[in-house]
């Protein structure tokens, strides 16, 4: 590589080595030549070689080096102290400056951004305090870098009005001084004061960039519509529309529940040419589980195997979570069976994936599988094997995971998981158990502890411990039409039709509506939407009249309405009427009329009423044809006249 013979030459060549920043195994090969050479000492090659290092992810090794230069000056110092904060070792930086100090050396503008970097990310406030002290003696608060360290730093730590002040007393801005700014607020969720300094931005005439969008982006989850609006009219007016920017928009949608938006944006970056990277198809993917869009998850998976973008832990993920909630359970495996590394959500999303399709031993084996693994499960986890055991009628394993929780992992359980533990009780038929466990609860019951126990007494029959829980759960002015609706079916049931009126009286009285029930189905990149008895699609007269057809059918293999799931104070013959076009019906026999292949795929915002239930299982018989059901709680995957969930859900 370099020739001993002449010295200057030799160090030439390995400076030029060095800053190309080479794999580890040819940097470490270089290292040992500077060695054989005896250029160990040498100031200017010792700085390289720590830079080289550090951008390999070894920061101990540029330690080594940076002990064995004997005479350091600032730069030396300096670029150690980088080499630590750019692998996140931020305390380790904090005492490198210290011997700065004590080594009788003064910091420059390019040590002090660093170091106010390293406070930052640490929340190390009180060394950050004396930092400012230390920038005002040696005069360099008016260094623009240093002066959006200390906004990050205040930002950070919560000091919004110390950040306020130093931007004020800037002399000159850049977008980076804003951005911090905007971060500072966003994280402190002062939403409205983050949203003006974008608008002060713009009356300032300083454009704000992708930087801009990611800096707000904890104030815009869950946010208004019209914040959502703002970020997606700045994200238009880029002069330049960076793939962070893209990333950052897709991830805006994503946060405040507008999956088809999110999808539209990633349809418009590929039609645009627009080169995606793991963060684009991670924050995607989840929009294509929401709607159930498989053919585009499908799509973005192969472009993810086209360009090598795994492995990647996040995008893994995400790819299991969209295969699961595309109820494509065998994809999701593959996923997880070709990933080398996994993490506790990796896991957890198949187990989870087990559970809502009615796998509930799978999930158990699954579980065991992980702790087997040396990874000790969270609090997430212990709600994804206790929902499955719920939802398979596993009482005994759900009881022991539950122990294993506060006595095997020391996790102290929240309300999720008390809400999980009395449906499991609840749906395995001990009603008065679940009720006794709720009185014992270290803290109160939500809607869903007493939603979970309402559902139980609705399927038992148990019409006085359904009436507490009913109590309990109009106690609580809830906004969700479901719990009403439960009432009211459990009433229905006993045919207490006074107390349906008074439930559905004060639905009114409180302006809670009904939530319609709404199927919709895939069919050649369009989705279809159904309602309850919609008489508005095209294709609506050949759907009732092959639905006729089908009802006919299934009465001749013993089908009888089950007139219980309408709720209705009506004549039997009306009820069964109502129930023959429920929307997951219509959208079933809409995908039997215009497709020919398996399985047939259904997404419904309801839960599956018990009539629907037994007329898919019938239908998925009659056509032989399977027929997947995606309801708010789980999957069913119908065929041959059986459901995957065992009709326990």
């Amino acid at each position: 590589m370099a020739n001993p013979q002449n010295p200057v030459l030799a160090e030439q060549l390995l400076g030029k080595a060095l800053d190309q920043y080479p794999d580890i195994k040819t940097l470490k090969n270089v290292h040992s030549r500077i060695y054989y050479l005896s250029f160990h000492e040498n100031t200017s090659l010792g700085i390289k070689l720590m830079r080289a290092y550090a951008a390999c992810g070894e920061p101990e090794l540029a330690r080594k080096v940076f002990d064995e230069i004997p005479e350091r000056n600032v730069v030396v110092y300096n670029v150690m102290i980088r080499s630590y904060v750019n692998n996140h070792l931020y305390n380790s930086a904090l005492h490198v400056f210290k011997d700065v100090v004590s080594g009788g050396f003064i910091g420059d503008n390019y040590t002090y951004p660093c170091v106010l970097k390293a406070c930052s990310c640490s929340n190390n406030l009180r060394f950050g305090l004396q930092l400012h002290g230390a920038v005002l003696k040696v005069r360099l608060d008016s260094n623009l870098f240093v002066g959006n360290g200390l906004i990050a730093l205040y930002g950070k730590c919560g000091r919004l009005l110390e950040a306020r002040r130093v931007l004020d007393e800037m002399s000159s801005k850049d977008v980076v001084s804003w951005n911090s700014m905007v971060a500072g607020y966003a994280q402190n969720l002062w939403f409205d004061d983050a949203l003006e300094i974008c608008r002060e931005m713009e009356a300032l005439r300083q454009k704000p960039d992708a930087g801009t969008m990611a800096s707000l982006m904890p104030a815009i989850t869950n946010t208004s519509y019209d914040n959502v609006l703002y970020v997606w009219e700045m994200f238009l007016n880029l002069e330049k529309k960076s793939l962070v920017s893209w990333n950052v928009m897709i991830s805006v949608y994503m946060k405040n529940s507008m999956p088809s938006e999110a999808v539209d944006l990633y349809l418009q970056m590929e039609k645009g040419g627009v080169e995606r990277d793991a963060i684009t198809c991670a924050s995607v993917l989840p929009a294509c589980g929401d709607l159930s869009a498989l053919l585009l998850g499908k799509r973005i998976h192969e472009y993810v195997e086209r360009k090598n973008l795994c492995p990647n832990l996040l995008l893994e993920n995400a790819l299991i979570d969209m295969y699961a909630r595309c109820g494509c359970l065998d994809d999701a495996r593959k996923v997880f069976d070709r990933m080398k590394f996994r993490d506790v959500a990796s896991w957890t999303s198949l187990i989870s994936a087990y559970g809502t399709t009615g796998q509930g031993c799978n999930a158990v084996e699954l579980f065991t599988e992980m702790q087997k693994s040396g990874l000790s499960p969270d609090s997430i986890a212990f709600v994804a094997i206790l929902s499955a055991c719920s939802h398979s009628g596993l009482l005994d394993e759900g009881r022991i995971y539950f122990k294993q929780m506060t006595d095997k992992y020391n996790l102290t359980p929240r309300i999720e998981h008390f809400a999980c533990f009395v449906d499991l009780l609840g749906r395995a038929g001990q009603v008065d158990e679940a009720y006794n466990f709720i009185k014992k609860m270290p803290m109160e019951p939500n809607e869903r502890v007493w939603g979970a126990l309402l559902s139980s007494c609705r399927v038992y029959s148990n019409m006085d411990i359904g009436l507490l829980a009913a109590d309990n759960l109009l106690q609580l002015a809830l906004e969700e039409s479901g719990y009403y609706v439960l009432l009211s079916n459990i009433y229905a049931k006993a045919g207490r039709w006074k107390e349906v009126t008074a439930v559905r009286s004060l639905m009114k009285r409180r302006r809670i509506r009904k939530m319609p029930g709404i199927s919709t189905v895939e069919l050649n990149n369009q989705v279809h939407t159904f309602l309850a008895g919609d008489t508005s699609h095209q294709q609506s007269k050949e759907i009732y009249e092959e639905l006729g057809v089908l009802v006919g059918k299934m009465k001749e293999l013993g089908y009888v309405p089950e007139t219980d799931s309408a709720l209705h104070d009506v004549e039997e013959e009306d009820k069964e009427y109502h129930l023959a076009v429920h929307s997951e019906k219509l959208a079933i026999v809409f995908a039997i009329l215009n497709t020919q292949e398996s399985p047939i795929r259904i997404t419904k915002n309801l839960r599956v009423c018990g009539d629907c239930h037994i007329a898919a299982k019938l239908i998925s018989k009659i056509v032989q044809r399977e027929i997947v059901v995606r309801d708010t709680n789980r999957f069913h995957h119908f065929k041959d006249g059986i459901c995957s969930c065992g009709d326990y859900w």
